[in-house]
């Protein structure tokens, strides 16, 4: 396999940063459709978060993926690091993180453990591309619930995330403590870009509450991320937030900050029709 280092300095101003994120390859389909994408030569591609459910997701994505992009981006979403407890062998949170990390190091994708790398939009404005891994703590809630309540304020409104049985913590003694730690990791990384570079800060969830709106489950938003990352686009320097989950594809300027919603819109009515190459959103330039 030939690797293609990721660079430094700016990239060419030629090449276009795209996103996708929520491709499930649990569904054969999606299978069919990221394998049917056509090659985009020089330009970069974000997945943020939800390529499957196991590792062969993954490898498989990325076996397509890498020949396809110069450069790969990945950041993890809920339903990568889900475990079903069936076989001993099986991979649990953090570990299983890790080893996704390590697929990803395999085709030299970046990931939230790598060196950030910079980007040049069309006007050589360099960027530089933060990948993320926050996770959720059930903060996004009413202020009068406990964090102890929140599942059974999300269940009254007949509302549960698969999470509760498939997102095993490990070794943490639950997703708000390893959150915690992600929260802190990522922001002493934050602190240390220099505040005249603007930001491409990629995550899997939404980083304010008011954009994790499901018009279903308004309660499902429990599980879409935290309230400790609600101020970043305001004390960092982050001109555009790259995020999936919803599944509501959108653009919102939010205090001079482009929200950029990612994911896959479902259910996809029509199969035979679906180009995956349509639901590429251009970031950059």
């Amino acid at each position: 396999m030939n690797m293609k280092p990721a660079s430094l300095d700016c990239h060419s101003t030629t090449a276009k940063l795209y996103a996708i994120s929520d491709l499930h390859l649990s569904d054969k389909k999606m299978q069919a459709a990221i394998a049917s994408l056509p090659n985009f030569e020089n330009d970069w591609l974000i997945i943020a978060g939800d390529v499957g459910e196991n590792l062969e997701h993954l490898q498989f994505a990325l076996n397509h993926l890498f020949e396809k992009f110069k450069q790969i981006i990945w950041v993890p979403g809920n339903h990568d690091l889900w475990s079903s407890q069936k076989n001993d062998a099986e991979l649990y949170g953090e570990e299983k993180y890790k080893k996704m990390v390590s697929i990803c190091h395999s085709y030299n994708t970046i990931t939230p453990e790598d060196q950030y790398v910079k980007f040049a939009s069309g006007t050589n404005k360099c960027f530089i591309i933060v990948p993320v891994f926050t996770l959720y703590d059930y903060s996004f809630r009413p202020d009068d619930i406990p964090i102890t309540q929140a599942v059974d304020w999300a269940l009254e409104d007949e509302t549960l995330c698969s999470d509760e049985f498939f997102l095993i913590p490990k070794p943490y003694e639950n997703i708000s403590d390893w959150c915690k730690m992600r929260i802190k990791y990522t922001q002493e990384r934050l602190e240390k870009i220099p505040p005249e570079i603007p930001i491409i800060l990629i995550n899997h969830y939404p980083t304010i509450e008011k954009l994790a709106v499901s018009q279903i489950h308004p309660r499902f938003k429990i599980w879409c991320g935290t309230r400790n990352t609600e101020n970043w686009h305001l004390k960092y320097n982050i001109k555009k937030v790259v995020y999936g989950h919803m599944h509501t594809p959108s653009s919102q300027f939010i205090n001079n900050t482009c929200f950029e919603e990612v994911s896959i819109p479902y259910p996809i009515t029509n199969f035979d029709n679906f180009l995956l190459k349509d639901c590429l959103k251009q970031i950059l330039p």
